[in-house]
């Protein structure tokens, strides 16, 4: 653990002859972390934990009212000088647990001492309730005595019995959720609304109740104590929450992350059970409460408990799974390390990580979810604007201060007074400066490509859809799906028998007439414009008639390719008159109607556009040829398929009022992209896609900038 640079120290003076132990309350535990053995120290009174490994615990199990740090130090060198804490290592752990409450001194300035470290404690406390508001904690209560009393119930239902119970259910609660996967997917829509919002949050209490008593549970039925239970506020919603830290002092790994996974075990159960309730009601207040409860447990399990990126409890299983405690501090330790080592030149700084695969783990974590909680928190901050905007502003501001200025300032204070600095503060100031002038220039100047997305949809220029003017049954297709056809081209052939009985009637009826008209002719002439009328009129009809069975014969009355997907399925099926059977698509000519909102409509006005590119859904590995050639009509709300509203799998948000589902919220303006002769085949026909518009390049900065104004016109009309 110590090196020559790390041995001595400047300070020693000050703690060297001070008579330090362990508080008589610490509780120690050994645990293995990737085969090494490390100890835990607790306070069961403050809830406080801390790591240590072997040569800092020999270190402080020898400490003792009888002799100094320095003896203590002393002998520790003696016995193990390769790996026993050098004097710097020595003053950073005893400040550590010093703060934590976990020394105790045989001093009369203890108590003062002691009290001013509970106070400065809960100042940071609160600092950090005020900076992390949108996840505040207050504890409220002690559950551990409820806790016990249902243990002997609980033992029961995590054990094998509870395990075929769970495993029940939740096939059950899947069979039930797939058998009615699209009622399930169309009730998302109405999540939010202002209407559900009470039953929303009423399921989010209940799921997060029973999440928390998981972790609660669990932890009493492996042998910890749960003391503190208190509301959470997750976006300004309160919700339960218990304090789980006593899992930390667990030996066995395999307990630990069972505590960590048990809310997630009992979130999926209360999920299936929910699904089940769900698909068994009618609708009303128990159908809603039940798919809201689904609702929450899927999102909350996928966004916050499972990610590790996040402190829940994905982030305590992964750490140890890993056998990497305190994996969130340690992960910035080690980029602050990494900064020192390498951009300031301090050689005695040291990572936390024991071998370079954990390095690389702490790199990667640290990055990965410090992008993750912007990203999430960015999220969060626009749903809360959407709904309550000075909410949202209020904060917009907070987080401002906590991500910006609060960081900034450290930054600030950190160049300036700390003593790691002293020797190269000129260094890391230059440094700072440098890397703050490289990324602003890169920003501001370094120009990047530009572009945006619009969906759309594919046309061909001339089309005609085949319908049947007559019912009939379908006897035989002509012309397969695909096929190049010319007018009067055969596709399909029906048979109406009905038609063909009622046509042998007229001309019975005919030859009948006409043989009475004859008969006049020859014995009563006065009765023959009589008998004429009938025969002009059940002419009329038997005509028509003819031209409908004619019609039975379905033909092209275009050149083109005849698009008819499912006909085969229609042989020896009754198609009603009317019907639409296929379409005749002209294949040499197509165009693309994109969508194109206001926000971006204004730069194809103002700029170049260099080139664009447009893909068909489920061919993204295909780019469509267009000539250059873009016509920008006139403002519309109306979408030239309903294919790219929401209800029919498209982005456009649309009117649900509006039962055809073309009518769009926003206003939007429908740009007409002409494809090239030699682009896709007919099949493409009235398919959805996307138009990538590529613009001039520029600056990422002035890209962020539009995008954001863009945002705030659009959603909050600032």
């Amino acid at each position: 653990m110590s090196d020559e640079s790390r041995i001595f120290h400047e300070s020693w003076y000050r703690i060297a002859n001070q008579r330090i132990s362990l508080s008589a309350a610490v509780r120690v535990r050994r645990q293995l972390f990737r085969g090494s053995r490390w100890y835990v120290l607790s306070d069961p009174f403050t809830g406080q934990f801390f790591r240590l490994r072997p040569p800092a615990y020999d270190f402080i199990a020898r400490l003792s009212n009888r002799r100094t740090v320095e003896e203590v130090w002393r002998e520790t060198m003696d016995r193990d000088p390769d790996n026993a804490p050098g004097q710097e290592d020595v003053i950073q752990l005893l400040a550590q647990l010093y703060h934590a409450n976990l020394l105790r001194y045989e001093l009369p300035v203890d108590s003062e001492k002691l009290f001013d470290r509970y106070k400065e404690r809960r100042q940071k406390v609160a600092r950090s309730t005020l900076l992390n508001i949108m996840f505040a904690r207050f504890p409220l209560l002690d559950p551990d005595a409820f806790l016990q009393r249902l243990l002997p119930f609980v033992r029961v239902l995590m054990g094998p019995f509870g395990a075929l119970l769970w495993i029940a259910v939740v096939a059950w609660g899947i069979a039930s959720a797939a058998g009615n996967a699209a009622a399930l997917g169309s009730q998302t829509q109405g999540v939010l609304s202002v209407s559900n919002l009470p039953l929303l949050y009423v399921g989010l209490v209940l799921v997060k109740t029973l999440h928390e008593f998981g972790h609660a549970f669990a932890v009493r039925r492996f042998g910890g104590e749960v003391h503190v239970m208190g509301i959470m506020l997750l976006i300004f919603s309160p919700l339960p929450y218990v304090d789980a830290t006593a899992a930390w002092a667990f030996r066995s790994k395999a307990k630990r992350i069972l505590v960590g996974a048990a809310g997630m075990i009992v979130e999926v159960f209360v999920a299936a059970s929910a699904a089940v309730v769900w698909a068994n009601t009618a609708p009303g207040a128990l159908h809603s409460l039940a798919y809201n409860m689904i609702f929450v447990a899927s999102v909350s399990t996928v966004v916050f408990n499972i990610n590790p990126l996040l402190r829940y409890d994905g982030y305590y299983i992964l750490s140890d799974i890993f056998d990497i405690p305190n994996l969130h501090s340690q992960a910035t330790q080690h980029l602050r390390h990494l900064v020192e080592r390498y951009a300031f030149g301090d050689r005695r700084s040291r990572s936390p990580a024991a071998s370079r695969t954990e390095a690389a783990w702490l790199t990667v974590f640290g990055v990965l979810s410090g992008i993750y909680r912007f990203v999430v928190f960015g999220a969060i901050l626009l749903f809360l604007a959407d709904r309550f905007l000075l909410a949202g502003i209020i904060m917009a501001v907070v987080c401002a201060v906590s991500w910006v200025i609060v960081p900034l300032l450290r930054l600030i204070r950190y160049l300036a007074v700390d003593k790691k600095l002293e020797r190269r503060r000129l260094r890391a100031a230059s440094v700072c400066a440098g890397t703050a002038a490289v990324v602003a220039a890169f920003l501001l100047f370094c120009p990047f490509p530009s572009s945006f997305k619009s969906p759309g949809v594919l046309k061909a220029r001339d089309s005609e859809i085949v319908i049947n003017r007559v019912g009939g049954e379908v006897r035989e297709v002509l012309a397969a799906s695909g096929t190049r056809v010319r007018p009067g081209t055969a596709l399909l052939r029906l048979e109406n028998q009905e038609l063909e009985l009622r046509i042998r009637e007229l001309e019975a009826k005919l030859a009948e007439v006409n043989a009475v008209r004859q008969r006049a002719l020859q014995e009563r002439r006065a009765d023959v414009k009589p008998v004429e009328g009938v025969i002009e009129s059940i002419s009329r009809q038997l005509a028509r008639l003819q031209e409908d069975r004619a019609a039975l014969l379905l033909t092209a009355r275009m050149p083109g390719v005849w698009v008819a997907p499912h006909v085969d399925e229609l042989v020896d099926s009754w198609i009603p008159r009317g019907a639409n059977i296929g379409e005749i698509v002209d294949d040499e000519a197509f165009s693309f109607f994109a969508v194109v909102s206001q926000h971006d409509v204004s730069r194809l006005f103002s700029e170049e556009v260099r080139s664009v590119d447009v893909r068909i859904r489920g061919t993204s590995d295909r780019t469509l040829p267009t000539t250059g050639s873009i016509r920008i009509p006139v403002e519309r709300t109306a979408l030239p398929s309903a294919a790219l509203g929401l209800a029919g799998g498209g982005d456009v948000v649309t009117n649900l009022m509006d039962p055809s589902g073309v009518r769009a919220v926003q206003p939007f303006y429908e740009v007409r992209l002409e494809i090239s002769t030699d682009g896709p085949p007919a099949i493409f026909h009235g398919q959805s896609g996307r138009a990538l518009f590529r613009l001039p390049p520029e600056p990422l900065l002035r890209q962020a900038v539009r995008r954001l104004q863009q945002l705030f016109q659009e959603r909050y009309q600032l």
